[in-house]
């Protein structure tokens, strides 16, 4: 996608935010997406004023979708009070999937299509959908045709006592049967990134979400999510550990590569549960309803691989499209906003990105991107600390990073992901 110098049909983030994450099977044990997406529509629509009726359409991302609510986005919308006649879709692209929900609105916008957009995202790791195995389920599908008790008879002749067991949702990639886990721990061999670095790196996450929490700096971005039956409030993360220590991070055994690995619990990103969502909308719509838009979005890209043991490299690939598509350089950006999704992962795609070798092999390029200065990135924590629901996370980055951008004084903010498929996004945003 090109840079949009066009001020017609620019499209700009009024502002975002999200419900307080969780791990999972703690604070939001209890609720579904539904309910989880439906309080962070609330939240956006309560913090803006915008009346339900103009909005023009919602789009939701989540990754493991509950088949009674498969289009959580409609299903949220109209729960929030979103009127019945706007339209809404869900979009599904790995821990990227709100990004997509954000660019497929930046593109209606930019095109004329709407005028104004709510998109974000949803997961709950607390609530995912279990099933049976697939010869028990045709079994029961069978038994819907079955006439007379005699035929139910027949039901469990061909069945073994483990074809009763549930199945639950594999983590792992469909087209290489390995986890992300497992995929992160090869990557950081290959790149020399040592257990220490990733164990120190994890820390510093944690310290920096610690901190921003301590001096409000997250409270802009955060809504209160009430639980029924007594509807007490959850108002912050409980994600992050403000009592980490390298000491604690050295203990820990590897989590996918046993005995050599250097992966573990500790510098990896936890199952999370939450929400979040931003308002899009053009300059006119804006002006017309009295929003001050915080940033503007410039130019975007999506990036995929072969999903091997480089599967989560996708942001060093798209990182100097975006950069390239705008004229700048990493000297350029006052904000870095990146997902981390293990120690490893980041560490791996800073490395890369500060590689000749990296860069002539793999971008076809005659010299490196350049190296990130750590004092602008990921200021007020990430996903390893924060937390990564899946469906949530890109909408909290560009999120974040809009408020850093004016926190901070910056005139251009670089968010990035990987996914899982061997994908990954990179985007720029301007302050207005």
């Amino acid at each position: 996608m090109n840079k949009n110098n066009g001020s017609n049909h620019l499209a700009v983030l009024v502002t975002g935010g999200r419900i307080p994450f969780q791990r999972s099977m703690t604070g939001y044990r209890d609720l579904s997406a539904f309910n989880l997406s439906r309080m962070a529509l609330e939240g956006l629509i309560t913090k803006t004023g915008i009346k339900p009726s103009t909005i023009d359409q919602v789009i939701m991302g989540t990754v493991i979708q509950d088949v009674n609510t498969s289009n959580i986005a409609r299903e949220a919308a109209l729960g929030a009070g979103i009127p019945d006649t706007v339209p809404a879709y869900t979009t599904n692209m790995a821990c990227i999937s709100s990004n997509i929900a954000i660019t497929s609105a930046v593109e209606q916008i930019q095109t004329g299509q709407h005028n104004v957009i709510i998109a974000g995202g949803v997961e709950t790791m607390s609530d995912i959908p279990i099933r049976f195995k697939k010869k028990f389920r045709q079994k029961l599908l069978d038994a819907r045709k079955y006439k007379s008790p005699t035929d139910f008879l027949k039901f469990f002749k061909g069945l073994r006592p483990s074809d009763l067991l549930p199945d639950i949702p594999s983590i792992s990639e469909y087209s290489t049967g390995e986890t992300m886990g497992s995929s992160c721990d090869k990557m950081a061999a290959k790149y020399g990134i040592s257990r220490g670095e990733q164990d120190e790196y994890a820390l510093r996450s944690h310290q920096k979400a610690a901190e921003a929490t301590e001096k409000g700096l997250l409270e802009d971005e955060l809504f209160p999510a009430t639980l029924p039956p007594d509807f007490e409030s959850i108002l912050q993360d409980n994600t992050f550990r403000a009592d980490s220590t390298l000491e604690k991070l050295s203990q820990l055994k590897p989590a996918f590569v046993k005995k050599y690995g250097t992966v573990t619990a500790g510098n990896s990103s936890a199952l999370t549960d939450g929400a979040s969502a931003t308002l899009i909308t053009n300059l006119q719509a804006a002006d017309k309803h009295g929003w001050q838009p915080k940033a503007a979005f410039r130019t975007y890209t999506y990036v995929a691989q072969q999903p091997d043991e480089e599967l989560l490299i996708g942001p060093a690939i798209a990182v100097p499209k975006v950069l390239d598509q705008m004229g700048l350089t990493l000297n350029d950006i006052d904000v870095f906003e990146f997902h981390e999704a293990f120690a490893g992962q980041i560490l791996t795609v800073l490395k890369a990105l500060n590689s000749k070798a990296f860069a002539r092999e793999r971008l076809n390029r005659p010299d490196k991107v350049g190296e990130i200065p750590m004092e602008k990135f990921n200021s007020w924590g990430g996903s390893l600390s924060l937390g990564h629901p899946f469906g949530a996370t890109g909408a909290r980055l560009i999120t974040t990073a809009a408020n850093r951008l004016h926190k901070e004084d910056g005139q251009f903010a670089l968010i990035a992901a990987c996914a899982a498929g061997g994908q990954g996004h990179a985007l720029i945003l301007e302050r207005i």
